[in-house]
């Protein structure tokens, strides 16, 4: 059973769903990061679907994820997809492309680039020689953290373009480019109502400090090629190349005029082609009334299919990368464990309130009946053990924890030592909840 549910179960409690007026299903990820995580995620989706819980008040399902541009992000993807969902692979999609970035077509890829993984392994194996890390912490949040920390030391040359110098990724870093944080540039993101926004820069950013955008710009011009970016004269300039990017694509926002409107409505749902009704009422106004604010997809029975309809997308599951055994007989789960910390720490652990309020972070959840069969109690040291390192942290007794599960926050520095490096197959988000680890006391030193 992949759920550890009977099938009688799930019968009920789709039954359940159907014979409900309405119901709105909710995730965040624990979901985007198994090792099954899109179909799981399409799973839910087909739920709703089958249900008849899609475009309607109160119904629809709704992916939390840990940033507010996390959908920005995913729909201009410019790694593994070409912008708004298009193909690196078709001829048509990049000659628009192209035509709409001002540039000469043989400058788009013909093939996807390299997924996160991807990228490391081509490192380790000597096909990439230098990384240029932009707004991240991997040496903290990537699994399998010895196994990346090797794979940085042997890159002849490490970027890191960060608002922080003192990261765990930075400590590797051949060159540190500081970047400006939030308040201290504009731009746009879209949240998971699809509802683009606007952020205004409220403060300089500090010494050195560049927005993003002119650090880009910077580089291509040392490089020889600014004339690419020769468009990107302002974030709002960008966001018009954004805009027509966006044209004729479920994600259209053409009919934005511009920040003014972003900023005059309060945000902006997609889609919004140029030519829509709301997009006409919105441009004669000069911003979108409060009735036009919400709207609601698929209300129309429409979907994103040249017929109009849906699809259901199945298939079948698949067992845990690494399943439990005698050796290693317990799931390792991962995750936000605190409300005093966020992600990576470099802001939070640095606040004083945050540091009283959860002052050690290093602790593994153990259900009662586990501990039990470990002869651990509440509050003991212990050894968490996996295929790749140990840890050693306090234990607390709960409830919240399934038996055979055990819980980390990820928050820990060291929690990555223990997790596995696999993939989810479609979105190549690393699976966080899949590692087999043993509990134990920790064995007399010496």
């Amino acid at each position: 059973m992949a759920t550890g549910l009977p099938p009688g179960r799930i019968d009920e409690l789709a039954q359940a769903i159907h014979a409900a007026e309405r119901v709105s299903f909710w995730w965040t990820m624990g979901v985007n990061q198994g090792h099954q995580a899109v179909r799981t995620a399409q799973a839910i989706i087909d739920l709703a679907l089958l249900t008849g819980n899609i475009g309607r008040p109160g119904t629809g399902p709704n992916s939390i994820t840990g940033q507010c541009n996390a959908m920005g992000s995913r729909l201009f993807s410019n790694t593994t997809g070409l912008f708004c969902g298009r193909d690196f692979t078709n001829p048509a999609h990049r000659s628009q492309v192209a035509a709409l970035l001002s540039m000469d077509e043989s400058l788009i890829p013909h093939e996807a680039g390299m997924a996160y993984d991807q990228i490391l392994d081509a490192v380790e194996e000597g096909r990439i020689k230098g990384l240029w890390i932009v707004c991240t912490n991997p040496v903290h949040s990537w699994p399998h953290r010895d196994r990346l920390e090797r794979v940085l030391r042997k890159a002849e040359f490490v970027v890191v373009q960060d608002m922080f110098h003192d990261t765990a990724t930075a400590h590797f870093a051949h060159l540190i480019l500081p970047a400006a944080g939030c308040g201290e540039k504009e731009g746009t993101f879209i949240n998971s109502e699809r509802r683009l926004g606007l952020l205004r820069k409220v403060l300089d950013p500090p010494g050195e400090a560049l927005p993003d955008l002119q650090v880009f710009q910077n580089i291509a011009r040392a490089w020889g090629c600014a004339q690419l970016l020769r468009d990107w004269t302002s974030p709002e300039a960008v966001f018009q190349i954004l805009k027509r990017l966006s044209r004729g694509t479920p994600c259209d926002f053409s009919g934005i005029s511009g920040y003014e409107m972003l900023e005059r409505s309060g945000g902006v749902q997609w889609p919004f082609p140029e030519g829509s009704p709301a997009a006409a009422v919105a441009n004669a106004s000069g911003y979108l009334p409060a009735g036009n604010i919400e709207r609601r997809l698929f209300e129309d029975g429409e979907f994103f299919h040249p017929d109009g309809r849906a699809r259901f997308l199945v298939e079948d599951p698949l067992a845990l990368p690494e399943p439990p055994d005698e050796l290693y007989p317990y799931v390792l789960l991962t995750g936000r464990g605190s409300v005093a910390q966020w992600h990576t720490l470099t802001r939070t652990d640095n606040a004083p309130l945050l540091k009283r309020v959860s002052p050690d972070p290093a602790q593994v959840y153990v259900n009662p009946r586990d501990a039990v069969a470990m002869g651990v109690e509440d509050g003991d040291l212990v050894e968490v053990q996996s295929r790749r390192g140990s840890v050693r942290v306090r234990a607390t007794v709960s409830e919240m924890v399934t038996s055979g599960q055990v819980f980390m926050s990820m928050h820990y520095p060291l929690t990555n030592r223990l997790t596995l490096p696999v993939f989810d197959t479609y979105s190549r988000q690393p699976a966080y909840k899949s590692a087999a680890v043993a509990v134990r006391r920790p064995q007399p030193e010496g």
